[in-house]
């Protein structure tokens, strides 16, 4: 079963992803990671990519496509994978459908951008450790100080609103067509189409998670 997961950062992508690719047996991959060890295992793609990447420019949809096809032909593929962070553009999202790399699901989890603002803005963390607070969900026992250690919490740049404003601008500008895309392909009776589902994701973790399990078992 091949899966893409879809929504903005701060939706809860990264622990959903993690239970489908743990109970489904199938590897998360992701393009830096693919990107990565391409690289340092020195492939034809690989080579290609790093020089493209010395020079400060971005690698093409091209190189990034073929990492992909090669990804997977490797063992662990054979049940399928859950793509993280791909495909980012319609560009991708075409190039996979002509290459014809067939996809099984593709799941929105939505949250309005009011409540991913409040989910990462209200985040505080203690950095020796790495124990996480909020705000509101999960205060500390005195505000923006450790409950264990008693030091200062900080949060971090890329939970300031302004930054998590920008990065929803992108989300919305970038990838956010993607679900119009996969909609309007799951609509045009395209063979080989995959199914759509928009999930909300302001539930709590498992019921989001007892949601996708059902959908997968359907």
């Amino acid at each position: 079963m091949r899966i893409i997961l879809l929504g903005a950062p701060g939706a809860g992508k990264g622990t959903q992803a993690q239970f489908i690719s743990t109970s489904l047996d199938i590897p998360q991959i992701s393009t830096g990671d693919m990107l990565r060890s391409a690289i340092a295992d020195e492939t034809p793609l690989g080579l290609e990519a790093k020089k493209v990447m010395d020079q400060g420019k971005l690698v093409s949809d091209d190189i990034i496509l073929g990492l992909v096809k090669e990804r997977l032909q490797e063992p662990d593929c054979k049940n399928g994978c859950l793509f993280d962070g791909f495909p980012r553009t319609i560009a991708q999202a075409e190039a996979l459908q002509q290459q014809d790399v067939v996809l099984d699901h593709v799941i929105e989890i939505a949250v309005d951008d009011a409540e991913i603002i409040k989910r990462m803005s209200g985040r505080r963390v203690h950095l020796a450790s790495g124990r996480t607070y909020h705000t509101e969900f999960n205060p500390p026992a005195a505000e923006g100080i450790d409950d264990l250690t008693g030091e200062p919490l900080v949060q971090r740049d890329d939970d300031k609103e302004e930054t998590v404003r920008k990065r929803l601008a992108v989300y919305h500008d970038q990838t956010a067509p993607l679900i119009d895309y996969y909609k309007e392909l799951q609509a045009s009776g395209t063979p080989d189409a995959p199914k759509y589902t928009r999930i909300h994701g302001c539930g709590s973790v498992q019921d989001i998670r007892d949601n996708i399990l059902k959908l997968l078992q359907s």
